[in-house]
């Protein structure tokens, strides 16, 4: 592997003796690494001393917590299409990656973790900070290993990389001894290319292609679901092309947002609890249902038993686990998206949806008139967390890479913002992990740097992981930072709201003041709480070269609406 003026990354030769530490930092380089999330310590002391020397190489990221390292590896991964990786220590070093490596896990992110661990004399006597990681980790992992002996290091960091990027992406943890680190071995490296027993990519049978065409012709109502399956499969453009040609609606789930332009004349929304009224009232009265890239999460389709019961469905998807776990398939492809969007195009005929499409048109203006325009554009009272977003989204045009914690405002977010850009939104989805956020826009940033990071963040997530104001300071990451503060777990409290006689029980939070903890931290914000100051102040945060955080003091009890309740058809959306 070498650089664009053909030097070798490195000096070392392949037969040359070295420490296992120095190993693991050259296996990293030939894996085309530059960036690493990490918090050192005494296991892991090893790779840290054998890094101080490729710092030229590989710009480490010091967070002010391991979870932090793990979402910023996972955001980066995203917005990148890479692993990420984070680098820490071991015993609580270890166990603080597990929320990331859950949230990794379920949204399918390609992340290689690595912790320190005790001497392998040691393993089992519970020596001072000794965890069972592989243990531990097992269940949230595509894959884990332990090396105890320096030789192992080169195979298995190739291994690690390939595995956690192939088929469908997902996080790697790799514990190493002490005794590893610092034993030395013969420096080899190559390119993991294929595993026995190990089919990632399994190949698309062209049978279901023919299958899945004949019925997308023969549609009079066909609604195509799009996933995050198209943005690791880099199928946005055959997908577009599929749609436009076969004139089909689109819908992105909330891991598929900013796949499809948000301004597409065919694009009709986001499904599921908190989507939009037109695709999730259409699922139920579509003939062809195709899904591609997403896995038919509980969120978005409501009551198994009454969820599009009168269509075909087509199942686009790389991990044969998932066809038919939840809904029933009639035809499943399984394979990569792009490919198998690629053989479908040409046996696909040119044709026209006119009415059915005009039928989401209908349904979005009576949800932009009953619930979307009453919340983006209030003119008296508390200001709204829409009203927020959409004129976050008008001003920064829809570029800009945008981040989320969870909770309403997550939810919010996915609705009004409205992205033109692919890659553009780093949220949790399948784990809802709170504390995501703030990290998460640290490993965007790092990412894309050349690209505006605006991160909306709930007053109680933000809290869960606000050390990593100090990661954004000291890094000098110029991210934007909105906190829709409403003194709730807004989300928790809603559902308290409609579901529990609004007896709020433990949600209602007594903040501190967040402008001044960041200036604590040398990053200057505006705090608003009056709606005549709300276009100025993100006027402030946009023109901001530097980090920024705005601070809004939004409608204490504001509901998110439309809602799907829990346990419902799809099609059961209340608005109130």
């Amino acid at each position: 592997m070498k650089t664009k003026k053909d030097k070798p990354l490195y000096n070392v030769k392949s037969g040359q003796e070295i420490t296992g530490s120095e190993a693991l930092v050259l296996s990293l380089l030939e894996e085309g690494v530059d960036r690493i999330f990490g918090y050192p310590g005494g296991a892991i002391m090893p790779v840290y001393d054998a890094l101080y020397d490729y710092l030229d190489k590989i710009e480490h990221i010091l967070v002010r917590h391991e979870q932090g390292a793990a979402h910023a590896a996972e955001s980066y991964a995203k917005i990148l299409g890479k692993p990420g990786v984070a680098l820490v220590t071991s015993g609580p070093g270890a166990t603080n990656l597990i929320t990331g490596l859950a949230n990794a896990m379920i949204d399918s992110t390609a992340m290689v973790c690595i912790s320190g661990q005790v001497p392998s004399g040691l393993l089992g006597t519970d020596a001072f900070q000794e965890t069972d990681v592989i243990g531990i980790t097992m269940p949230v992992t595509k894959w884990n290993y332990q090396i105890t002996h320096p030789w192992e290091i080169p195979g298995v960091m190739a291994k690690a990389f390939y595995i956690a990027s192939t088929g469908r992406p997902g996080p790697v943890m790799i514990d190493i001894t002490k005794d590893a680190q610092f034993g030395k071995l013969k420096w080899h490296y190559e390119k993991c290319t294929k595993i026995r027993s190990y089919f990632p990519s399994p190949k698309v049978q062209p049978e279901k292609i023919d299958e899945a065409a004949k019925l997308i012709n023969a549609a009079k109502k066909p609604l195509l679901i799009a996933g995050q399956g198209i943005l690791i499969s880099n199928a946005q453009q055959e997908l577009e092309t599929l749609v436009t040609k076969a004139d089909i609606p689109v819908t992105t789930t909330l891991l598929g947002l900013s796949a499809f332009p948000s301004d597409h004349p065919l694009y009709v929304g986001m499904p599921g609890m908190h989507g939009n009224m037109a695709p999730n009232i259409k699922t139920n009265e579509c003939d062809l249902l195709i899904a591609v890239g997403m896995r038919f999460d509980d969120r978005i389709t409501g009551k198994l038993e009454e969820y599009a019961p009168q269509a075909k469905i087509i199942h686009f998807e790389i991990d044969p686990s998932e066809i038919g776990k939840n809904v029933p398939i009639d035809v499943p492809i399984i394979g990569d998206a792009k490919e198998a969007l690629s053989l479908l195009i040409p046996k696909v005929k040119k044709t026209s949806h006119k009415e059915w499409i005009t039928s989401f048109h209908k349904e979005y203006e009576n949800e932009y008139d009953k619930v979307i325009r009453p919340a983006r554009h209030s003119d008296q009272g508390e200001i709204r967390m829409d009203e927020v977003v959409h004129l976050i989204s008008e001003k920064s045009e829809g570029k800009a890479i945008v981040v989320t914690d969870v909770g309403q405002h997550q939810m919010v977010t996915a609705r009004n913002y409205r992205f033109k850009t692919s890659r553009s939104w780093v949220t949790s989805g399948g784990l809802g992990t709170m504390g995501f956020g703030l990290p998460a826009a640290v490993g965007a940033k790092v990412a894309r740097p050349d690209r505006e990071v605006i991160a909306f963040i709930g007053d109680g997530g933000f809290q869960m992981t606000i050390q990593e104001l100090g990661t954004i300071a000291q890094s000098n990451l110029p991210v934007k930072i909105v906190v829709l503060n409403n003194s709730f777990l807004g989300m928790v409290r809603q559902w308290q709201d409609m579901f529990f006689d609004k007896r709020y029980s433990f949600t209602e939070l007594v903040n501190p003041d967040f402008i001044t903890i960041a200036s604590g931290y040398g990053i200057r914000g505006r705090f608003v709480s009056d709606r005549k100051d709300l276009e100025s102040a993100i006027d402030d945060l946009i023109k901001s070269k530097d980090a920024f955080i705005l601070e809004v003091k939004v409608m204490k009890e504001q509901n998110v609406f439309p809602m799907v309740p829990s346990g419902e058809s799809v099609s059961n959306m209340r608005i109130e």
